[in-house]
C-alpha cells in the first residue's frame, strides 16, 4: 500500500497528465486465506508415531523464500530436529517441552512465541499435545 500512496503523493494536482489507471491490484498481489485453519487444517504424519507438520502457504519469491503451516506434537516420542532455516513459531495450544543443544530449557505454552535460528538442535517433547503455528525463511 505504501508504493500505491507515494505514486499519488508524487503525482501534481497541476498536472494536465490523465489520472493514473494504477489499481491497489498492480501495486501488490492479492492476499491468501484459510478460513479456521487452526481447527481444520490436519498437518501430515513427519516423523515417529506421534509428529505432525503441513505447510500451509508458500511464497513464490525465488531469492528468499518462506512457508507458514502447522506442527503438532502429541504424547510420545521427543522430536529431535535440526533447523537448515530461521524459524519464527507461536505456541496456539497445549503444551511443550523446548530444549537445545546450548542447555536452554522451556515449558511452552499457548502465547509462547520462539525464534528457532540456522543451525539450532532443537528438542520438542510434550506430556499431552502441542500445535505451534511456524513461519520458516531459507536465507
Amino acid at each position: 500500500m505504501g508504493a500505491y500512496i507515494s505514486h499519488l503523493k508524487g503525482r501534481s494536482s497541476t498536472s494536465n497528465e490523465k489520472p493514473s489507471t494504477l489499481t491497489m491490484t498492480d501495486a501488490s498481489p492479492a492476499f491468501k486465506h484459510y478460513a479456521k485453519a487452526q481447527s481444520t487444517f490436519k498437518p501430515p504424519l513427519i516423523a515417529n508415531e506421534n509428529a505432525f507438520l503441513g505447510d500451509v502457504y508458500s511464497s513464490i519469491d525465488a531469492s528468499k523464500p518462506i512457508t507458514s503451516g502447522f506442527y503438532r506434537l502429541e504424547k510420545g516420542t521427543p522430536l529431535v530436529y535440526a533447523y537448515t532455516y530461521h524459524e519464527m513459531k507461536i505456541i496456539l495450544e497445549g503444551e511443550f517441552d523446548i530444549s537445545d543443544e546450548t542447555g536452554q530449557k522451556v515449558h511452552a505454552v499457548a502465547g509462547d512465541v520462539f525464534y528457532f535460528p540456522k543451525g539450532s538442535k532443537i528438542t520438542f517433547e510434550t506430556q499431552t499435545y502441542g500445535l505451534g503455528f511456524y513461519t520458516g525463511q531459507v536465507c
